[in-house]
C-alpha cells in the first residue's frame, strides 16, 4: 500500500473513531443504558436491553479502537453490523434523506466501515508504533 492510500486511510479511520466514539459516548454518559434500552423498546428493536449494551459497547469502545488504531478490522465490522441493523430497522423507514430520519447517514457510515474492515487502518495507528 503506498502512502497516500495509508494516510487516506487512516484519515478515514480517525473521523469514524470519532463519530463512533462521540455517538457511544452519547449512549453511556448522556442517555445512560436504561434510556437506551427504553428507546430501543420503543421504536421496536429486539432484546432491548441487551441490544442497547451490544450497541454501547460496539461504538464506544469500537469507536475509541477505531479512532487510536489499535484495532481497525473488527470492531469497523461489527460497526458495519451496527449501521446495517440501524438502516434496516430504524432509518429505512423514513426513506433515504437524513433529513427525515432517513438512511443517508448510517448508509455512508456502513460504507466507511466496510472501507476500514476490508482494507485495514492505514498509517498512523497506535498499533503500528
Amino acid at each position: 500500500m503506498g502512502n497516500k492510500e495509508a494516510l487516506g486511510l487512516a484519515i478515514l479511520r480517525i473521523v469514524v473513531g470519532i463519530i463512533f466514539f462521540a455517538h457511544g459516548y452519547q449512549k453511556l454518559f448522556q442517555l445512560g443504558f436504561h434510556g437506551v434500552a427504553a428507546t430501543f423498546g420503543h421504536i421496536g428493536i429486539p432484546v432491548p436491553a441487551v441490544s442497547a449494551g451490544l450497541v454501547i459497547l460496539v461504538e464506544f469502545v469500537g469507536g475509541f479502537l477505531l479512532l487510536t488504531g489499535l484495532a481497525t478490522r473488527i470492531p469497523a465490522a461489527l460497526n458495519a453490523v451496527d449501521m446495517i441493523v440501524a438502516i434496516a430497522l430504524v432509518h429505512g423507514r423514513h426513506g433515504f434523506f437524513s433529513q427525515r430520519g432517513g438512511f443517508e447517514y448510517p448508509l455512508a457510515l456502513l460504507a466507511a466501515t466496510l472501507c476500514l474492515a476490508l482494507a485495514g487502518g492505514g498509517a498512523a495507528a497506535v498499533k503500528r508504533l
